[in-house]
Order: C-alpha cells, then sequence, then structure tokens
C-alpha cells in the first residue's frame, strides 16, 4: 500500500513500525457546534482509511481528540450562560449523533483535553527543563529556535514563517513564530493549578500529548485537514520530537479542502452548512458517498446538483443489491452451474481492481468505479434462472468491497402490517383477475411511498 506523506511530499509504501499493526491519530472537534460539512471530510475519509487498513488485515488503534476547552467554546458558554464543561459535553453528544449517521465508527479512545491536564502540564514541565518552552507572567511558549527542523512539514523556513507572523498585543514572545503552551487564567474562564499558576493548555499541545499517552513516542499514521499542516501539525512536531527525541509521526497524511459551489465555505457568505444542516435534506449515508466520490486530496466542490448525483449512484447500488437478495429469496436453483462457476471467478478481478486503487494512496473514486464495474457485470450476468448460490456470492463479493468503504450496508425495512397487508390483497386480486381493485391497492400504496415492481420472481417494492 502507499500513502501520500505531506512530510516528504511523495508517496511512499506504507510500512507499519509493528507488523500487522497500526497506531493512527487523527485529530478531532472543538466542540463548541455541530460540525460542518468541511469537518465532515476529514472525519469521514479516514475513518474509511482505518476500515479499508482493517480489510487488509491491520489491527488498528485509532485515536481521535475531543477539544474540549478552547476559546470557541468559552464564548459559546458565557453566550448561553452555562459552564464551558456542559457546552463541551452537550456538542460531544451531538457530534457522535451526526458521526453515527455517516456511518463514521467510533474511535479506540476518544480522549478528551480536560481528562488530561496533569499529563499536559508533566510535558510541558519536560520542555521547560530542556530548553524548549518558557515562562512569561505565567504563560508559557514554545521557543521555536530552539527546535532546528521547526518547518519541516510545511516547507517553510524560519524566516518565511517569522514573516508572516505577529506578535498580538499584550503578548511577550521571544520570537513571532513562538506558540502558546499554557495560557494563565483570565476573568471567568475554567482553569487548572500549574507550576506557572492558575490556567488552560494552548490548543497544540493537547494532541501531542494525547497521542503520546495513548499511542507511545512514534506514531504510524497522524491525520487531519489541509489546513492543519500549519501552525497545527508543525507545532506538534516541534512539542513531541523536542520532548521524545525520536520521531512524532511516520506518514502525515492531509485531506483538501471543500468548496461550496466553488466559492469557500464561509458564514458571512451564507454558504455555511452543518452536517445536521445537510441531513435534513439528505440521506447522511449520500453525504459519505459524496466525501468518498473524489480522492482525499483534491479539492471537493458541494452543491445540491452533484449530491442528487450521488444519490442517484448510491440508488443504484442498493438497487443491485436488492435484486441479489430478492433472487436468493426466489431462486429455482440451488447450486452453481459450471458456467456460474467460470462467471463468478471473472468477477474476481474487479476486487484485484478495487485493491489495487485502494492500495494507491486511498483511491476511493476508482474503488468506487471498480464497484460499479462489478454490479454491471453481475447484472448482465443474471437472470430469473440463476442459481441461489451464485447470487449469494455475488451479493457476497458486493457487501465485501462496499463494507471497506463502510456504503451500502442498510438493510431493508420490514414493511408496516398494514402495507403488507395491502401488498397481499393486490396478489389475491390479480389471481382472482380484479384488476381495477389491484389498481387501486397500487396508486394508495404509491400515494404512500412505495413503489410495486412486478417481476418473474414476485413482487419487488421500494420507498420514493
Amino acid at each position: 500500500m502507499q500513502l501520500f506523506n505531506t512530510l516528504t511530499r511523495k508517496k511512499e509504501e506504507f510500512i507499519p513500525i509493528n507488523p500487522g499493526e497500526v497506531k493512527m491519530y487523527v485529530c478531532g472537534p472543538t466542540v463548541y457546534n455541530y460540525f460542518h460539512i468541511g469537518n465532515a471530510r476529514p472525519f469521514t475519509v479516514f475513518d474509511t482509511m482505518r476500515r479499508y487498513l482493517e480489510y487488509r488485515g491491520y489491527k488498528v488503534t485509532y485515536v481521535q481528540n475531543f477539544t474540549d476547552v478552547d476559546d470557541k467554546i468559552i464564548k459559546r458558554a458565557n453566550e448561553e450562560g452555562v459552564s464551558a464543561k456542559e457546552i463541551g459535553e452537550k456538542y460531544i453528544k451531538e457530534y457522535f449523533k451526526d458521526a453515527d449517521a455517516l456511518g463514521i465508527k467510533r474511535a479506540t479512545i476518544h480522549p478528551r483535553v480536560t481528562e488530561n491536564i496533569s499529563e499536559i502540564i508533566e510535558f510541558i514541565k519536560t520542555l521547560v527543563e530542556k530548553g524548549y518552552a518558557y515562562e512569561v507572567d505565567g504563560d508559557v511558549y514554545y521557543d521555536t529556535t530552539k527546535f532546528n527542523e521547526y518547518g519541516k512539514l510545511s516547507k517553510q523556513s524560519i524566516e518565511e514563517l517569522e514573516a508572516g507572523a505577529r506578535i498580538e498585543v499584550k503578548e511577550i514572545k521571544k520570537n513571532p513564530t513562538d506558540f502558546t503552551l499554557w495560557k494563565k487564567q483570565k476573568p471567568g474562564e475554567p482553569s487548572w493549578d500549574s507550576p506557572w499558576g492558575k490556567g488552560r493548555p494552548g490548543w497544540h499541545i493537547e494532541c501531542s500529548v494525547m497521542s503520546t499517552k495513548y499511542l507511545g513516542e512514534t506514531i504510524d499514521i497522524h491525520a487531519g485537514g489541509q489546513d492543519l499542516i500549519f501552525p497545527h501539525h508543525e507545532n506538534e512536531i516541534a512539542q513531541s520530537e523536542a520532548y521524545t527525541g525520536k520521531p512524532f509521526a511516520r506518514y502525515w497524511v492531509h485531506n483538501g479542502y471543500i468548496t461550496i459551489n466553488n466559492e469557500k465555505m464561509s458564514k458571512s457568505k451564507g454558504n455555511f452548512f452543518t452536517v445536521r444542516d445537510i441531513i435534513g435534506e439528505f440521506d447522511p449515508e449520500v453525504v459519505r458517498f459524496f466525501l468518498l466520490s473524489a480522492h482525499y486530496r483534491n479539492p471537493i466542490n458541494f452543491s445540491r446538483e452533484l449530491m442528487q448525483q450521488a444519490k442517484n449512484a448510491l440508488d443504484r447500488l442498493y438497487n443491485s443489491k436488492e435484486n441479489l437478495e430478492h433472487l436468493i429469496k426466489n431462486a429455482k436453483n440451488e447450486t452453481m452451474t459450471d458456467e456460474e462457476k467460470e462467471i463468478f471467478t471473472s468477477l474476481l478481478k474487479h476486487k484485484e481492481k478495487f485493491i489495487e486503487v485502494m492500495d494507491d494512496d486511498l483511491n476511493t473514486a476508482d474503488g468506487i468505479a471498480a464497484i460499479f464495474e462489478l454490479i454491471k457485470e453481475i447484472n448482465t450476468k443474471l437472470n430469473a434462472e440463476s442459481s441461489k448460490e451464485f447470487a449469494e456470492k455475488s451479493l457476497g463479493l458486493f457487501k465485501e468491497l462496499t463494507g471497506a468503504l463502510g456504503i451500502v450496508n442498510k438493510e431493508k425495512e420490514i414493511l408496516d402490517e398494514e402495507i403488507a397487508k395491502l401488498i397481499e390483497e393486490r396478489q389475491n386480486a390479480r389471481k382472482e383477475r380484479n384488476f381495477a381493485l389491484a389498481d387501486k391497492i397500487r396508486d394508495d400504496l404509491k400515494a404512500q411511498g412505495i413503489v410495486l415492481e412486478d417481476t418473474p420472481q414476485g413482487v419487488k417494492w421500494k420507498r420514493v
């Protein structure tokens, strides 16, 4: 498997530290609001990377943090007249609602900043003792000039970084690029005791501490959005490698941006969409499918037209699944013929293609294309005389590949008793040649969003 490593700016063969095991850290949300479609992309992409690594036989330890103390959280708490802790708790619950809807698996560990304060303080103390950090009136800063490789991830020199940095008002730093490890308490803010007085952690330190604590000093994959390369991930490297003296992560993986109707997402432009907004209009699985329909490193444009296209494509996959399930239930023949065995062997080339493209830097777009080629061939070979065994094996192969992407995993819902009874009454009416009643029942069901399709194997239905 090849991954594009931001650190080296090239694709590299993925070789984990321990054979058969992967340690993976993905930056999680700051929990002060519902997460937006831009956040949804890394959450979905790296959930898929985890799923695919597991599909390929790796045991993945997946850590995704919650930033539950932050300026934005404190601001929201003050606006709502509640504590920062209450805001954090509320939006962690809301995160899981939306993430579950998108088919994002729970991380192996979901650590929170507020549960790791003592470890953060000890980490900062070590950096001060080693000469990489310094205190100024209760604030603690990291001295970027002491880390010779500062800028290696973003590929900028310290001089270039300094030219783009500025010192905030009332902020006393030795160098413009120095960043905060510990913030002195301001009135009304949550705080913890520390050797430098009451305060709270800076943003960057939390991920270094939690990654080291739960995954060890060097991990296999560190992932997140492209916007995190600088300063967040650059600062994580500086802190972590100064602390341990070892490489922090072997592979740095970043996804591209999302635009909205070809414009940058912005609240001021009125094109800012949370996932909660979008899944009010589209099924959450359509959102997931859309996010996987482009290569993760490429920019992707969000629009209702493109979402509708994603819905139509996903419907085609579900229809193929339902056709196979219907045949399994109604097949006249049990076992495969010799011809079907040859056909199924031919189908396996689509699995090989799927693995080939997914091994090439997680190319989900081409992975989806391979699945469509699979169902195209299945549909051309499938007929009323196909055996149950052929349908079962074909469905198993289909589910294997879609499962690696976390799509097409919903089972058809059970009909309400009343609707099931109406379908049965219509079948009886047709047998009695009472076509007027049969048509009326069909129209009544259509009005309720149930569409019937008469096939040689029996009646099929779907909701619309």
